[in-house]
C-alpha cells in the first residue's frame, strides 16, 4: 500500500509540474505554482522558510521522499528505469554498492562554493528541480505544441475554434544543448543504474542525506524473517541495501517502499526507529511485528520522448506596388546592458537568485523572454523584443518565480517601474532614410513617452516637414513597444538599453 500511494503521488506531482512548463494558456500557472516553489534549491534562494520547514520535517520523519514524490528529476529517474527493467524483463536488477562520500561531499562543497558566490552557471546545472525544467521547456514543450498546433489545423478545417495554434520556435540553442546532455546523463544512468546521479552527483539528495540518517520512520530488517535471499538488494535501485549484513544506508535511501513490496517474508518494515536503532548504514533488528508490506501489481504507460524542435517560420506579407513582398525579420541590437523583467529588480538581483529553470521563460505569453547566451547570466531570462513586447497588464513571470529572482509585482507596480530607456538610431529611421512620415513609435508607446517633433534638418520651404521622435525617458519603462513595432529592417531605428537597477518613475 505504500509503494502504491507513492507512485500515485509522485504521478500527480510529475504531471502537474510537467504541465507548468509546456501551459502556453496560463491557467495551470494561478493553482499549482506552489509545486514549484517547495522544490529545495529555489525555496532556499527564496527564503521561503514555509516550504523549507516543510521539507525539513518531512525528511526528518520520513527520510528522503522528497526525492521520490516531489522531485520531478527524481520521478523521471523512476520512470526511465522502470521502463528499462521492463524492456530486460529484469526489475530486480540492481545490487548493493558502497556510498562514495568523497564525490558526494565535493559535488555539494562546489554548489555551496558557487551559491555563496553568485556562480550561476554552476548552481543551475546541479540544481535538479532546475534541470527538468529545462527538459521540460526545451524538450517537452515544442512536442506539445505542436501536437496543440495540429489539433488546431484539425480543428479549423471542420470550422471549430476549440483549439489555437502557438509558435513553436527555438529560445536558445545553448539551453536545448544543455537540456539534451542532462537528458543524455540522467536517463542512462537511470536506465542502467538506477538512482545513481541521486546518490552520487545530486546536490540536494546528498543535503537530505544528511537529515534522513535520523529519520523517525525508517525501512528495518527484522532479522528473524529475513531468509537472505536478496531480493531487496536487487529491487533497490538506490543500491543501499546491503541484504548480507542486513543493513539500509538511510543516506542514500530514497524511501520509495520497493524493498517492502518485493520482500516475500514481510522481513522489511516501516516503522519508527527503535531506541538506538540504525544509523547510516549499520545492522538493524526488530523483534516480530505485524508486517507493513502488500503485494501490489500497478502498470504505469509513459514515453520519455526527445526531439529536437523546428523552428517555426511565418513569412509575413505586405500589400506593396500591386504585388506581395517578404518582411525582413528583425535582428537583436547590441545592446550593452541585458534588460530583465519587472521584480527582477536589477541584474544583480538575477544573477544572484536566478536558477534558469526556464520556467518564465515558457510562461510569457508575449514571447518576450528568452534565455542569455552570455557567460555571467548563462541560460538565465533576458528580454528582447522581436516577437511582442512586455504588455503593461501582464506580470506572469512574477506570479511563477520559484527562487526570488523575479519578484511578485501587481500591474499598478509594474507601470510604475522603468526597466530601461530609449534610444534612437538616425540613420535606421525610415523618416531619414527612405524621407516618409512614420508614426508608429509615438503611437504605440503606453506612456506617452515618445512624441513627434519637427525635424530640424528638414527643409523650411515644405509645406509638411517630416517629424521625427522625441523620447522622454522619464516617462519610459522600457517595455519594448516602440521597439516592436517599428517597421525599420533589419534593425529598429529605436530600441531599449536596459538599467543595471530598476527604478521607479
Amino acid at each position: 500500500m505504500l509503494k502504491k500511494i507513492r507512485i500515485v503521488v509522485a504521478s500527480v506531482v510529475f504531471a502537474l509540474a510537467t504541465l507548468l512548463f509546456i501551459d502556453f494558456s496560463g491557467t495551470m500557472h494561478p493553482r499549482f505554482v506552489w509545486l514549484v516553489k517547495v522544490q529545495l534549491v529555489p525555496a532556499i534562494l527564496a527564503m521561503n522558510l514555509v516550504a523549507l520547514v516543510f521539507l525539513a520535517l518531512l525528511t526528518f520523519l520520513h527520510g528522503r521522499i522528497y526525492c521520490s514524490a516531489i522531485c520531478p528529476l527524481g520521478i523521471m529517474q523512476d520512470v526511465i528505469s522502470w521502463i528499462s527493467g521492463k524492456r530486460k524483463g529484469q526489475n530486480n536488477r540492481f545490487s548493493f554498492s558502497k556510498a562514495k562520500p568523497w564525490l558526494r561531499h565535493s559535488v555539494i562543497g562546489l554548489f555551496i562554493v558557487a551559491m555563496l558566490s553568485g556562480i550561476s552557471f554552476v548552481v543551475s546545472l546541479l540544481d535538479p528541480y532546475s534541470g527538468f525544467g529545462r527538459i521540460a521547456s526545451d524538450l517537452f514543450s515544442p512536442l506539445y505544441r505542436s501536437g496543440n498546433n495540429l489539433l488546431a489545423l484539425i480543428a479549423e478545417s471542420i470550422d471549430s475554434y476549440t483549439f489555437f495554434s502557438t509558435d513553436v520556435w527555438i529560445k536558445s540553442w545553448v539551453t536545448l544543448s544543455v537540456a539534451l546532455a542532462t537528458l543524455a546523463t540522467v536517463g542512462l544512468l537511470a536506465w542502467f543504474h538506477g538512482r545513481t546521479y541521486c546518490n552520487t552527483i545530486c546536490p540536494v539528495g546528498t543535503l537530505l542525506g544528511f537529515v534522513s540518517k535520523f529519520s523517525v520512520f525508517r525501512p528495518i530488517v527484522s532479522t528473524d524473517k529475513c531468509t537472505n535471499c536478496g531480493i531487496c538488494e536487487k529491487g533497490c535501485k538506490a543500491s543501499c541495501i546491503d541484504s548480507a549484513n542486513k543493513a539500509i544506508d538511510l543516506s542514500r535511501c530514497v524511501t520509495c517502499f520497493n524493498c517492502i513490496d518485493n520482500c516475500k517474508f514481510g522481513a522489511i518494515d516501516y516503522v519508527p526507529a527503535p531506541p538506538g536503532g540504525q544509523r547510516d548504514a549499520q545492522p538493524a533488528t526488530i523483534e516480530h511485528g505485524n508486517s507493513m508490506t502488500r503485494r501490489s501489481a500497478m502498470t504505469i504507460a509513459w514515453g520519455v520522448a526527445m526531439a529536437r524542435a523546428m523552428k517555426a517560420q511565418q513569412i509575413s506579407l505586405v500589400n506593396l506596388d500591386g504585388g506581395l513582398a517578404d518582411i525582413q525579420d528583425k535582428k537583436v541590437p547590441d545592446r550593452k546592458t541585458q534588460i530583465v523583467p519587472p521584480g527582477a529588480q536589477s541584474l544583480d538581483n538575477m544573477r544572484r537568485y536566478c536558477t534558469a529553470c526556464q520556467l518564465c521563460v515558457s510562461s510569457c505569453p508575449n514571447g518576450v523572454l528568452r534565455p542569455s547566451s552570455l557567460l555571467a547570466t548563462l541560460m538565465q531570462p533576458e528580454m528582447s523584443f522581436e516577437r511582442g513586447y512586455c504588455r503593461p497588464e501582464c506580470v506572469e513571470c512574477s506570479m511563477v518565480c520559484p527562487s526570488g529572482a523575479i519578484q511578485k509585482i501587481t500591474m499598478a507596480e509594474k507601470t510604475a517601474v522603468s526597466i530601461g530607456s530609449v534610444v534612437w538610431i538616425k540613420d535606421n529611421c525610415v523618416v531619414k532614410r527612405d524621407n516618409v512620415q512614420c508614426n508608429s513609435c509615438e503611437r504605440r508607446c503606453p506612456t506617452e513617452a515618445i512624441t513627434l517633433v519637427t525635424d530640424p534638418e528638414a527643409d523650411p520651404e515644405s509645406r509638411a516637414p517630416l517629424k521625427i521622435p522625441s523620447i522622454d525617458n522619464e516617462k519610459c519603462t522600457g517595455c519594448g513597444a516602440c521597439e516592436h513595432y517599428c517597421p525599420a529592417r533589419p534593425f529598429s531605428a529605436i530600441f531599449v538599453e536596459g538599467h543595471h537597477r530598476h527604478h521607479s518613475i
